[in-house]
């Protein structure tokens, strides 16, 4: 077995482990030539690299050593002259003295610098074209740790709270879970396809329905979507599903495994997952993800307003959010950009108020609201001298959604700033909006349970049902959904019918687990964290591109292999597949 030092037939220590107390020392190491100074006619500075950090190393004779050539150092451990030392540097108290240097193999010249000013400078296919080279900075081999980190902590938390760990197929059935699926041709049956699972969902039920009770795997998941900062065709979630559960029970198991994974990467375990309903997340901060990192919430003002001469506040909603201290600080150009986006996101217009030093509003609109307005808005909101007030008038949704938004463009920290907010959403409607013939379309997936205390309104109130699906937040980005699912097949089919969903189209949608579920399905829940979004907050990063090892590009690429591209006619035969000519 390999000593966890890194202790090797060809290596003593690692770079990045020596300290002041290896002085005396004889070593071997092993890695790559970060960098090369001369010192003189024959000396030279070189610093070795592996995935442990620097090391200085002082050879004589090194003209033949160069950028990225991999080598094997032999030598002393000394401390630094006086006055050399780098404290930047974990080695930075000690060098190699003494060296030998065997070239175990020769580099080309890289396509840029092995470090994150370089690799930020290089175009993101460069970087991607020579990803087995990027992947040596010391930011993507941190990343990819923690990475690894999570997975284990994960692992960890579900194999202690009685998960066991199941593979289900990459070759699926197409399921109806709204995103667009990869097809795969099946070969031995001509005209027929298999897709690639956008997740586990039926599958872990089936498991359910056959005994297991707890049930978990790191799974890959595919869909065929449009690729941005979040989001790639394939990425890895904690998939979990268990049986006799409440939704508690659900949120208990999850908090302990994202709180175990955190505390492994930090050090520190967050405290309590707070949680809001999905209306409440609405009200106050008008998305259901909201970033719990800073203040800024909506606040609700309609009542105010009730019986107001202004017609632009005549509205069924009124709600404001206050921008403390930056009203001496914004101009007109920029307040007029504000206004701006708000139309973008489809208010009718935007009110802003700065206030003054006596308290008093200063705006355009200032003199249409009466005195009793002025100190009401001004008492709700809180408001104070040098704080600038931004009002919304229209729809419900539509406040919540601008202001939700301008929330997040004014006052949202960067990713790797501030404290890890988690927060439990819950209670989510049942159904989001009706599709063009008029059927509710749901909110998550047609398996999810109603609200216990929502079922009498299916058949007449559908838009108003409640269910029994949570999602797990973080700093504003959703790390993952989840539910109690549907056993009773009366449930079920009354699901079905406020959906438009006639029997025999469900039955050949969903035959297979329907049928599955009539030999006795029992009550059953569960989760899925999105892991490339969970490592990539914990890692400070803004793209998960940079917590992965060999993502695609925005368009879908892969510049590494060049993939997508075509196959032999041969092949193309073989599959029964045609290809058609592009369209004009």
């Amino acid at each position: 077995m390999t000593p966890p030092d890194g202790t090797t037939a060809m290596r003593t220590h690692r770079c990045g482990d020596l300290r002041p107390e290896h002085v005396g020392e004889q070593v071997a190491l092993c890695g790559w030539v970060a960098r090369r100074r001369e010192h003189g006619e024959h000396l030279a500075f070189i610093d070795l690299r592996d995935h442990t950090g620097v090391v200085q190393c002082v050879v004589d004779g090194a003209a033949d050593l160069r950028s990225e050539y991999v080598v094997r150092v032999t030598g002393t451990v000394r401390e630094r002259p006086e006055g050399t030392a780098n404290p930047a540097l974990p080695t930075g108290e000690v060098e190699v003295g003494d060296c030998a240097v065997e070239v175990l193999a020769e580099a080309e010249p890289p396509p840029f610098p092995v470090d994150k000013v370089g690799a930020d400078a290089a175009e993101e296919s460069l970087r991607l074209r020579y990803r087995f080279v990027d992947l040596r900075q010391e930011r993507l081999q941190r990343n990819l740790r923690i990475r690894a980190t999570v997975n284990a902590a994960l692992r960890r938390a579900m194999d202690r709270q009685g998960f066991v760990e199941i593979e289900t197929p990459m070759l699926w059935t197409p399921t109806p879970e709204g995103a667009r699926e990869f097809v795969i041709p099946a070969r031995l049956q001509p005209g027929s396809f298999y897709v690639l699972p956008q997740s586990p969902q039926l599958a872990k039920q089936l498991l359910m329905v056959g005994g297991f009770d707890r049930y978990y795997q790191i799974a890959r998941c595919l869909r065929d979507e449009d690729l941005r900062a979040d989001r790639q065709f394939e990425f890895m979630q904690l998939d979990l599903e268990a049986s006799f559960v409440s939704q508690e029970d659900v949120l208990g198991f999850v908090t302990e495994a994202v709180l175990d994974a955190t505390e492994a990467v930090t050090g520190a375990r967050p405290g309590e997952i707070e949680r809001l309903t999905w209306h409440d997340a609405m009200e106050r901060f008008g998305v259901d993800k909201p970033d719990l990192r800073f203040g800024m919430e909506l606040v609700e003002l309609t009542d105010v307003f009730a019986g107001t001469g202004f017609r632009a506040f005549q509205a069924p909603c009124v709600k404001g959010i206050r921008v403390p201290g930056v009203a001496g600080e914004w101009g007109r150009n920029r307040l007029d950009g504000l206004t701006d986006r708000a139309k973008q996101l489809g208010a009718k217009g935007l009110v802003w108020m700065k206030v003054g030093a006596g308290g008093e509003f200063d705006s355009p609109v200032a003199k249409f609201l009466s005195g009793d307005e002025q100190q009401r808005l001004a008492a709700t909101l809180e408001a104070e001298p040098g704080d600038l007030v931004l009002l919304v008038a229209d729809e419900r949704r539509v406040v919540q959604e601008v202001l939700g938004q301008l929330r997040l463009d004014l006052g949202r920290p960067p990713v790797s700033e501030g404290p890890l907010r988690f927060v439990w959403i819950v209670d989510f409607p049942m159904f989001d909006g009706v599709d063009d013939d008029g059927n509710p379309i749901p909110a998550h997936h047609p398996f999810t349970m109603v609200h216990p205390d929502d079922l009498d309104l299916l058949e007449t109130d559908p838009l108003a049902v409640r269910s029994q699906a949570y999602d797990l937040v973080l700093n504003g980005s959703e790390l993952g959904s989840g539910s109690i699912r549907i056993h009773r097949s009366d449930v079920q089919a009354r699901v079905f019918r406020a959906m438009g969903i006639s029997e025999e189209d469900a039955e050949t949608r969903f035959g297979f687990l329907l049928g599955a579920f009539r030999y006795g399905a029992p009550p059953h829940g569960g989760f899925a964290v999105g892991l490339d979004r969970f490592v990539a907050i914990l890692a400070g990063e803004d793209n998960i591109r940079e917590v992965i090892a060999f993502p695609k590009t925005q368009s879908g690429a892969d510049p590494l292999t060049g993939a997508p591209k075509p196959i032999t006619e041969r092949q193309l035969r073989e599959l029964w597949i045609q290809v058609l000519p592009p369209p004009d």
